[in-house]
């Protein structure tokens, strides 16, 4: 049985990684910042699903966990919150891979608008 306290943790760790991604961006180091920002988003996701009472499912992919949370919550804000940033949670998604077993370089500008895409998932999920 899942506790409140492990939800917390969660979540705090998400907001965490979200904290280290514009730290990141702010020193430069815009691939650690992409890393960091995949890994805010896919614990808050772990913690919602957990929130509402499901286990989550054993992947690293962004789409399949809202896809998940989608079938538990059946909010259509979520439906729509994976079609309208489905590029930019394929990125966040490939950032994870990225990091641990091949190179690539982000952008400033890829960051910050997968920042900006993060920030406007939570927001969503949350007035949900």
């Amino acid at each position: 049985m899942v506790t409140k306290e492990e939800i917390k943790i969660l979540m705090e760790r998400s907001k965490r990684f979200l904290d280290l991604a514009k730290y990141s961006i702010e020193k430069g180091d815009y691939d650690l910042a992409a890393f960091n920002l995949e890994q805010g988003l896919q614990l808050y996701l772990k913690a919602e699903i957990l929130k509402n009472g499901a286990r989550f499912p054993h992947t690293h992919d962004l789409i399949e966990f809202l896809e998940f949370l989608y079938e538990i919550k059946k909010d259509e804000i979520i439906r729509r919150i994976i079609s309208e940033y489905a590029v930019e949670l394929g990125s966040l998604t490939d950032a994870y891979i990225m990091a641990r077993y091949f190179t690539r370089k982000y952008t400033k500008e890829e960051v910050e608008k997968l920042l900006n895409a993060v920030e406007n998932i939570i927001s969503k999920i949350e007035r949900s």
